[in-house]
């Protein structure tokens, strides 16, 4: 394999989300250039920043009450900034030259400085200026570390599995519909408005926790066989064709899996799952957030709270137009719901089939790619 060849097959490992696959060294190679997505996602956040400090003199949100017109376009600049930090970290991903990511990520950097300049979350520019560089030096060192290979793949896979997430929804829909339940129990709306946001919190960890557990222990059980024995089927020469691989002979007595490699292969299937059963609560919780914001009146909210409820609410340091004991229901009833889906998702046959089988089966085809880069690989 010329040099060339392997420096392909590593983006190819990267890509997939297997950085424990490559060889030492591999990672830290062109960091800057693999970190351009990343960057020009950041980067729009600063000029995020910039245009809000514009817009409202402030370096932070505190819009309470019924928003002004300038008010309402910097709660619209918000909701969409994460969406199209996605969509233009996805479009630089997919310039293939290495020239235009360098040019990417030095103007994404040179946007990220004015940010913590003219914007940023803090009005001391030295505050800044260290928020900004620490949030660079993390995105590099996750670059560095193929953490962000994982998180990069998980995303991806996410957004090309949208249809099954729809079918996700559609099937939980009768845990929808208790929470619809919940939702309207002033309990649940009195306990929203009393407990702290940092109780609330630490519960909704909690329940991420026993939901991440199901997943994990159900994934360690579906990927074992495939650690064991990543054997080549009679279709994998043609599935890959026009990779690095496809004249690599299939050889046996390869080195088996390292447990880095292992864990690698767990968490890559676990974040996976995690991503498609994260990405419908949150989407359940968006339903019921604005459904508060649609039937709870000030008359009901103080009917609901007993007059102990907050008609702002804060959110990231955030004060926002929307009622606080809204926002805490919405994030128990997303945690709820992220919980369910999760034990669900063990049992339902029809997810396995249509995700995790298939899933898996790439996830083989990777590892026969393995034995064939490490079988080419000098002095192996």
């Amino acid at each position: 394999m010329t040099a060339p060849d392997r420096l392909a097959a590593e983006h190819w490992f990267l890509v997939r989300g297997l950085p424990a696959v490559v060889r030492r060294g591999a990672l830290v190679r062109q960091v800057w250039t693999r970190s351009a997505p990343a960057l020009a996602g950041a980067a729009l956040i600063a000029a995020n920043s910039i245009l809000v400090v514009a817009l409202s003199g402030k370096h932070t949100i505190d819009i309470n009450g019924r928003p002004t017109v300038s008010e309402g376009f910097i709660l619209a600049l918000l909701a969409l900034v994460l969406p199209l930090a996605a969509v233009v970290g996805w479009l630089v991903s997919r310039i293939e030259g290495a020239v235009g990511r360098s040019v990417a990520a030095n103007i994404s950097l040179v946007t990220i400085a004015l940010g913590a300049i003219f914007g940023g979350p803090s009005s001391r520019q030295l505050i800044n200026v260290m928020v900004t560089a620490i949030g660079v030096a993390a995105i590099l060192v996750a670059t560095a570390s193929g953490v962000g290979s994982i998180l990069g793949w998980a995303a991806r896979d996410t957004m090309s599995n949208l249809a099954l997430v729809s079918g996700m929804f559609v099937r939980a829909l009768p845990v929808v519909l208790l929470t619809f339940l919940v939702f309207f129990n002033t309990y649940v709306w009195l306990m929203a408005a009393m407990i702290s946001r940092i109780r609330l919190w630490v519960a909704v960890g909690f329940l991420f926790l026993i939901a991440a557990a199901f997943l994990v222990s159900h994934t360690l059980e579906r990927v074992r066989p495939v650690l064991a024995s990543p054997e080549p089927e009679p279709g994998d020469q043609d599935r890959l064709a026009g990779t690095p691989f496809a004249d690599v002979a299939d050889q046996p007595g390869v080195d088996p899996l390292s447990r880095a490699e292992r864990a690698n292969v767990v968490f890559v299937v676990a974040a996976s799952q995690v991503g498609q059963v994260l990405a419908v609560a949150l989407a359940t919780g968006l339903i019921f957030g604005l459904l508060g914001l649609i039937v709870v009146s000030p008359e009901v909210l103080d009917a609901w709270t007993r007059g102990s409820g907050r008609s702002d609410g804060t959110f990231l340091g955030m004060t926002l137009p929307i009622p606080d004991p809204l926002i805490q229901t919405t994030m128990m009833l997303t945690a709820i719901t992220f919980m369910y889906l999760a034990a669900k998702t063990v049992t339902d046959k029809e997810y396995r089939s249509q995700f995790l089988d298939p899933l898996l089966d790439d996830l083989r085809l990777t590892l026969v790619a393995r034995r064939r880069y490490r079988t080419a690989l000098p002095g192996h």
